[in-house]
């Protein structure tokens, strides 16, 4: 499914394929256009970035890995830029973790098989790629995202803030992004003070699996906090011409919220 916003001073209109321009060249200065692709179709993904903006062929072997490797998980995170955009990957933590993480004694069934966390981190976890140009963002995800989902509700509700530009509403993604992990973080942490109540009070064989499920879904937080970290630091160090200065600030936010998951994800470790 492809999602058009066109916002400009006065409007900002959402409409399907129907409202791509035919080239990120011809959108005039003062409007601003976020193109998201959400479980996108070929035909879909090629209007966007083939015909709308062209793509480097490493940048869209990048975007359509999970679609075409499907086995092979999603991109580890990284930013580059190219001569007319900034490209950058970052995992979502997979929608419903939250929900696998506590269903401990639901019943799976074979229309909801259970999954578990683990897996869910190592294997199940989302790729988004974004597009950054002067008046251009482009995020495209192989499924709903739900970070994609509020920063579309707000968007919808403030209008104004496409003024700011693409690299703004950006941050606005990767803010929500971040913002997933507190429940998880807080779960993890709920685990481990059980976890140790009951190895003074009750232990057993089966604390030890659970130990090590834990440690699992630990290793793969810490592993993606890591990357996407660097990445956030390499965006409000000034590195990337696209992120104008006065949107720094939003991304040293950001950033300062990954790191504090992560340390409480460190001390988990410990």
């Amino acid at each position: 499914m492809i999602t058009v916003y066109r916002c400009n001073d006065a409007t900002c209109a959402r409409g399907g394929l129907e409202r791509l321009p035919d080239s990120h060249l011809s959108v005039p200065p003062d409007d601003v256009v976020w193109v998201d692709l959400s479980d996108p179709t070929p035909e879909e993904e090629a209007a966007v970035f083939e015909r709308f903006i062209k793509v480097h062929a490493l940048t869209l072997e990048d975007i359509t890995k999970l679609r075409r490797e499907p086995d092979a998980g999603a991109h580890f995170p990284k930013a580059e830029e190219f001569a007319d955009y900034l490209f950058v990957i970052v995992n979502p933590l997979p929608p419903g973790l939250v929900a696998a993480a506590g269903a401990k004694g639901t019943p799976a069934t074979e229309a909801a098989p259970r999954v578990s966390p683990s897996r869910m981190l190592r294997r199940d976890r989302p790729q988004l790629s974004a597009l950054v140009t002067r008046n251009v963002l482009v995020t495209h995800s192989t499924a709903p995202l739900d970070c994609i989902a509020t920063a579309r509700r707000f968007l919808e509700t403030h209008n104004e803030s496409a003024r700011r530009g693409p690299d703004y509403l950006f941050h606005i993604v990767l803010d929500a992004m971040v913002d997933e992990y507190a429940p998880v973080v807080d779960w993890v942490a709920g685990q481990l003070d059980r976890l140790e109540t009951r190895i003074f009070t009750r232990p057993s064989r089966h604390l030890l699996t659970r130990i090590l499920r834990l440690k699992r879904i630990v290793t793969g937080l810490r592993k993606t906090l890591i990357l996407e970290r660097e990445v956030l630091a390499r965006l409000f160090r000034g590195e990337f011409e696209l992120v104008e200065e006065r949107e720094i600030a939003y991304y040293r936010n950001v950033h300062d919220h990954l790191v504090r998951y992560s340390e409480l994800i460190r001390l988990v470790a410990q």
